[in-house]
Order: C-alpha cells, then sequence, then structure tokens
C-alpha cells in the first residue's frame, strides 16, 4: 500500500473512532435545550416523565409539577448541566444550570437541608415549612414537613451541586446562592452527633448529652420488628455517611474552611468508634444512642452489614489519603479478614449478618419473619450480593502509596494525559449521541430517563472537555 493511501485511512480511522467535538457538543446542546424548554418546573427536574414530558415522576408519585431532589433528578441533572458548561463555556448549558439551582433555593427547607421532592402545585408546596416561610417570620413548623433527609444522597447532592455553582466564575457575584449554601452547611454541621455520625434526617442541632462510647453488641435484641423511630440514629445506610464524607472533602477542597477538615476528621472518628468488636470487626446500618447496632425499617434489623462495612473502609482510607494520619488505615486488616471469611457458598456476601454468630439473616416475602434461610426473600430489597469485585478493588486501591493515590485523584495534569482520556471516552460520547432521540430526549423503558439524561450527558461532557485540553 502506498504511504499516502496507508495515512489517509489511517487519519480516517482515528477520526471515526474520536467523534467531532462539535458533534458532541450539538448533541448535548439538544438534549439540555429540550429538558429546560419541555421538562424543567420552575428550573428542577424530576426524575423520569412521559414520552411527552407533560408528568414528571419521583419516587413516590407524579405530578405535572414536581421535581426530584435525589438522584436522579434536579442535583445530578444539574451538576451534569453545569459539567457541559465547564467543557464547552456554552451559555445554553449556563442558563439551565442556573435556573436548576434557583429551583432548589425555592425549596430549600426551614431546617436548611431538603426533602426528596417538591411540588410547585400552591396547594402542595404549602405542606412543607420552607426557608423562605421562616425568614418571612413565619416560625412553627406546624403540621407541616420540615425535616431535611440525608437519605438516599439527597441533601449532599443538593449541597453539591449548589457548591459547585457557587464556585463557577460566571456565579461569582450570585450573592444568594452563597447565603443558601452558607444556611445549608452550617446546618449540617450542627447536626453531626456527638459521636461524629448523621442521623438519617435533622430538624436541628444534634444532641451534645449523647454519650461518646465504642460500638459494642447489646445484650439482646428483637426478633421481631419493634416499630421505633430510627430517623435520629446514626447512620451509614445506603451511603448516608460516605456521600456526606464526599461533600465534606470537595467542600473542604474548595474553599479550605477549616471546619470541614475538623467534621471530616471526627466523622472518621465515629467510624473508629463505630467499628464492632470481634468477632465481626465491621460495621452496622445504624446505631442507637448507646452505640449498639439497631433495627430501622422492617427488614433492616441490628446486624453488621457487608454493604456499608465497605463504604466505612473506603472512607476511612480516603482519609488517610487526605490527612496522612495512620490511624484510619488500623480497621483495614481486621476488617477484610472478616469479609474473607465471611463469604456465602454461592460467592455473594448477605446484606446482613447475625450479630456474635455472624450467620447471614435474610427476610420471608410477605410475613418479613427473620429467617437464616434464602429461599424466598422480599424482591424489592438486595438481601444478599456479589461484592468480590469491588472488594478486590479496594485491596488493590489499599496497597497503593499515597502520594500516587493523591496524583491520580488529581486527574489528567498534562496534554497528553488529556488525550488518553479522550481516546478512553470518545466511544461512551459516540454511543451517548446515538442514543439521543430526533427531539433530544433519552429514552429508557418507554419513559424519559433522568438517569440515562445524567451518564449521557456526563460521558459526552468528559469526552469534549479532554479533547479541548489535549490541545492545549
Amino acid at each position: 500500500m502506498r504511504p499516502l493511501l496507508a495515512l489517509a485511512l489511517l487519519s480516517s480511522f482515528a477520526t471515526a473512532a474520536q467523534p467531532d467535538p462539535a458533534a458532541i457538543t450539538a448533541a448535548m446542546k439538544k438534549a439540555v435545550a429540550y429538558a429546560h424548554t419541555h421538562l424543567a418546573r420552575e428550573g428542577g427536574y424530576a426524575s423520569s416523565w412521559d414520552k411527552e414530558g407533560k408528568i414528571g415522576e419521583v419516587e413516590h408519585g407524579k405530578s405535572a409539577t414536581i421535581i426530584s431532589i435525589q438522584p436522579h433528578g434536579t442535583t445530578t441533572m444539574g451538576l451534569a448541566i453545569l459539567k457541559a458548561y465547564q467543557a464547552t463555556g456554552d451559555e445554553v448549558f449556563l442558563s439551565a444550570a442556573k435556573d436548576a439551582a434557583k429551583a432548589l433555593l425555592k425549596c430549600q427547607l426551614a431546617t436548611g437541608g431538603w426533602y426528596s421532592d417538591f411540588d410547585f402545585d400552591p396547594a402542595k408546596a404549602k405542606n412543607f415549612h420552607l426557608l423562605s416561610d421562616l425568614e418571612a417570620g413565619d416560625k412553627e413548623p406546624g403540621k407541616r414537613r420540615n425535616s431535611s433527609t440525608l437519605d438516599d444522597n439527597k441533601t449532599q447532592s443538593a449541597m453539591l451541586f449548589l457548591l459547585e455553582m457557587a464556585h463557577e466564575p460566571a456565579c461569582a457575584g450570585d450573592a444568594e446562592l452563597k447565603r443558601h449554601l452558607k444556611i445549608a452547611f452550617d446546618a449540617l454541621l450542627a447536626a453531626q452527633s456527638a459521636t461524629g455520625g448523621w442521623p438519617q434526617q435533622f430538624t436541628g442541632p444534634a444532641d451534645d448529652s449523647a454519650p461518646v462510647v465504642k460500638a459494642s453488641y447489646p445484650a439482646e435484641w428483637s426478633r421481631t420488628f419493634p416499630k421505633v423511630n430510627y430517623s435520629h440514629y446514626d447512620t451509614l445506610n445506603d451511603g448516608n455517611l460516605e456521600r456526606i464524607a464526599h461533600l465534606l472533602m470537595r467542600a473542604y477542597e474548595l474553599e479550605k474552611d477549616e471546619r470541614y477538615l475538623a467534621s471530616l476528621k471526627k466523622l472518621g472518628d465515629f467510624f473508629l468508634l463505630a467499628q464492632m468488636p470481634e468477632p465481626q470487626p465491621v460495621w452496622a446500618q445504624q446505631y442507637d444512642r448507646d452505640m449498639h447496632p439497631a433495627w430501622a425499617r422492617k427488614f433492616e434489623p441490628p446486624s453488621v452489614t457487608g454493604y456499608e462495612s465497605l463504604g466505612a473502609l473506603e472512607v476511612l482510607h480516603d482519609l488517610w489519603i487526605l490527612t496522612g494520619d495512620d490511624k484510619y488505615l488500623a480497621p483495614m486488616k481486621s476488617a477484610l479478614a472478616w469479609f474473607d471469611r465471611s463469604k456465602l457458598p454461592d460467592g455473594t456476601y448477605a446484606r446482613f449478618y447475625e450479630l456474635q454468630t455472624n450467620k447471614p439473616l435474610f427476610f420471608v416475602a410477605e410475613k418479613y419473619e427473620l429467617t437464616y434461610d434464602d429461599s424466598n426473600m422480599p424482591t424489592h430489597y438486595s438481601f444478599k450480593d456479589d461484592r468480590q469485585d469491588d472488594i478486590d478493588a479496594f485491596k488493590k486501591r489499599l496497597a497503593q502509596g499515597r502520594e500516587e493515590l493523591r496524583r491520580k485523584l488529581a486527574g489528567p495534569q498534562t496534554p497528553k494525559e488529556w488525550a488518553s482520556r479522550a481516546k478512553g471516552a470518545a466511544a461512551k460520547a459516540q454511543k451517548a449521541a446515538d442514543a439521543l432521540d430526533s427531539e433530544g430526549r433519552w429514552i429508557k423503558d418507554d419513559q424519559i430517563d433522568g438517569g440515562e439524561f445524567v451518564k449521557n450527558l456526563n460521558a459526552m461532557a468528559w469526552y469534549v472537555e479532554a479533547k479541548k485540553k489535549s490541545a492545549e
């Protein structure tokens, strides 16, 4: 083959493998323009919609005027749109991101955080005690909803999006955004428990009189659901504390406010306190005032857990990377040894292990009776799962040096490193663009889907950013 022809074919192949950033940007703009015009309610977003974009759906309902304040909805869609602006500098994205932030400010609760969703229908909006109500002199919530919730990354994701917006140079003059964000952080820090954890929900500062003690096994515990209010317990469930840790780490990175570092260290101390003694040196989903594993919902018994325990180890390792304090590595050996001996015969891990015996616990479908038998479990909840890949990945990470990890966390720094990222991101960006329909929608299960929006817009923004920086 003639050299010039071979060169031309290679060039053609490279172009096909890495799509034109302008074409990817055009697809991004089409998707965001559709969402901003047809899906947004007061600037915010539900989690999914009918194919016409008229009725929004959130975890617990549907409405023409509702937005979601948990992934995937206003918070993560807003973050993805902001990322698109940062990658391109296009005002289409900035306008939509600003409107999403404004929607969150409108529904911020008087307690400083957010609920899982908000309906802008005036008849429904009046059921919430908002920050705007408080500042207008309406101080008593009465029967209105006013608990800020951390469950399922709700308040955390709202604060992360607003934090990133507040540090975007294009929003430097937005005093109202910064004021609301400060109120949220002040409330979150005040809600940190004396032991260093956080509850699933908060309505004000933590009880400073709570004892600071090491976790231990209760002398006895009920095997039937006691129907207790667990919302004030220190809670690891569903990544509650992991998400707070990530938020505080990003806040400290951006603002260098020592309050955030102090809070992170206190959270690290909580994880050290909350590690159970042998024979189960891992963590529970939630702890009562005496630092005993406790019941939450009817399918979440006092136990140690293979899920949240891995999350606890990851946060402790992140704190070691941040601070260099070796005390955060102390739980690693015993906890990982527990994982090694607690795998089920089928290669999976149970969500729950009985206190002290370490027998896997399950529930009987419909009856919700505790059992050691996994043959008839409820299907709405993951009572066991294959976590081995995650455990192996963590072990590999644990074997790496601190400076090496810090370099990796910093991301690409040179045009060559950005070019490598672009190469790796190209296929996902093209797939995302190809999946966009003629209207500018990503459809999943015959619905417009917020999760698809976030995944695909991020994939395209990462690619466009990498291509841009590889040429600088």
